[in-house]
């Protein structure tokens, strides 16, 4: 492809060199060039590309996008911009063709509910007939090909290699989370959202390598209502008006405030052993009941705004009822059914807001017990291990500390972190190392009218240990422990 095509939509001065190469792939990893390659000088959080400028042009790099003059060949065409991440976005989207412009992408951003509001979007849509895309925390789907996620936005090129091969697939739409982070280094710039969605926004992701702070965080999050057509914005979130701040697009709301233009009313709980659900009605731009399989008012919430996307996409009420029945998130509230006396779900809470979040809203369903099993990750913030054990202390009725994943350090001292959290309440606990036999322990001896969540692994099928992943998979473990069961 010519250099001309690839630059034709960025502002940029040619240092060096003729803009009439031809380039034959595009790489911003030094170890991937090759002779003709572009290669985009990177700032990243452990070394700059630009102290790679010597090595790939000796590789036989043909171009060179930099944000600062390098020391190469003049047979080296350099092009500087003014950030090399945004211009990776552009020259990505024309390397394979501006891909998104065949398709409707719809990307999701906010604190909590980006996962469980992709799946719900991706099934309505499916189930009206639509061939949807996903790229999420989780993982990247494109047809039946299943690519497990690294980040919950890709980095700019990886998504518009993906965008490609959606569009040769045939697809028609894709859902994405994008993550504050993703819009900071550019990973979602050179192209044009369909429909943009602002779930919620809370303190998160500040400190090191990541937000400045609560602004700055804010900042970023709300710049996709920049970037995008249509944009649909929790009404109820505290931080609304500056959620919205200098946005660009259409907007729509929903939530419950009367202001909303979708709404939701005459919320209930629907609770049976095994099950955990809320029924409402909605109201405003479309009004039909809707039953959903997943507890609280965050599902609400999450629901409605799938409901809201799939309204564009001009869904039935009666689709969007059947496939909100059926949408199912890895990991998010993942009920399992293990007896017809209690519950027992998995869910991906890994920190103190998320748990307390999560425990609050099962506590709404009055069990005879809340049984809440977790561990804290190795190799992070000490602080986290003391606000969950305070958090489990003090909304379960039981805790059964465990390990997660422990890295490089030994599990007993991650649980005993634990339990200085949990000193500061009057919870009760019991400390079991091994995660599958702390999971047999909670079934064993699992109450009638318990709920029993397993908290912190969510959609992980590892543990990661002395810098090794191991596979576990919580739904193995447990189909492993009834069918021992069974064998006894």
């Amino acid at each position: 492809m010519k250099l001309t095509t690839l630059l034709e939509r960025l502002t940029y001065t040619c240092l060096q060199g003729s803009l009439e190469r031809e380039i034959s792939r595009v790489d911003y990893d030094s170890r991937k060039v090759q002779e003709g390659s572009l290669f985009l000088c990177i700032r990243g959080a452990v070394c700059d590309g630009h102290s790679f400028a010597g090595e790939v042009a000796q590789k036989g790099a043909a171009v060179l996008v930099v944000e600062e003059p390098v020391q190469v060949p003049d047979s080296v065409t350099v092009i500087q911009v003014e950030d090399t991440r945004y211009a990776m976005a552009v020259i990505s989207a024309a390397w394979f063709g501006y891909p998104a412009e065949q398709l409707k992408v719809i990307g999701i951003t906010g604190t909590k509910g980006k996962t469980t509001t992709t799946y719900m979007a991706k099934s309505i849509l499916e189930n009206a007939g639509y061939r949807v895309g996903l790229i999420g925390t989780i993982e990247v789907i494109i047809g039946d090909k299943v690519i497990p996620a690294v980040n919950t936005t890709p980095e700019s090129y990886l998504v518009q290699q993906y965008f490609r091969e959606m569009a040769d697939a045939g697809l028609t739409c894709v859902v994405m989370e994008v993550s504050s982070q993703a819009i900071m280094l550019h990973r979602t710039a050179g192209f044009t959202f369909e429909i943009g969605i602002f779930t919620n926004i809370e303190p998160d992701h500040i400190g090191p390598n990541e937000h400045g702070s609560f602004e700055e965080y804010l900042n970023y999050k709300s710049r996709l209502l920049q970037q995008c057509r249509v944009g649909i914005v929790n009404r109820d979130d505290p931080h609304f008006p500056q959620m919205i701040a200098g946005h660009t697009c259409s907007l729509e709301t929903y939530g419950f405030s009367p202001e909303a233009d979708l709404r939701a009313a005459d919320a209930q709980l629907v609770s049976r052993p095994g099950y955990l659900g809320i029924a409402y009605r909605v109201e405003g731009l479309m009004n039909f009941p809707v039953e959903i399989d997943a507890p609280g008012k965050f599902s609400i919430y999450n629901s409605l705004t799938a409901i809201a996307i799939c309204r564009h996409f001009q869904v039935s009420e009666e689709n969007i009822v059947k496939a909100l029945k059926v949408a199912k998130v890895k990991g998010r509230i993942e009920m399992v059914k293990v007896s017809d006396q209690f519950t027992l779900m998995i869910d991906y809470a890994h920190n103190a807001m998320a748990l307390e979040s999560l425990l609050t809203t099962l506590r709404e369903y009055h069990p005879h017990r809340l049984v809440c099993l977790f561990g804290c990750g190795g190799n992070r913030s000490r602080l986290r291990r003391y606000e969950m054990g305070e958090v489990s202390g003090k909304l379960a009725d039981l805790t059964i500390i465990t390990s997660d994943n422990p890295r490089y350090e030994e599990p007993q001292a991650i649980i005993n972190d634990i339990k200085v959290g949990m000193g500061k309440t009057e919870g009760k606990y019991v400390e079991i190392i091994d995660r599958k036999e702390a999971i047999a322990y909670a079934i064993h001896h699992g109450e009638p009218g318990d709920i029993i969540v397993l908290a912190g692994k969510g959609h992980e099928d590892y543990q990661e240990i002395k810098g090794k992943k191991y596979p576990m998979d919580e739904r193995v473990l447990i189909a492993e422990i009834l069918e021992e069961d069974r064998q006894r």
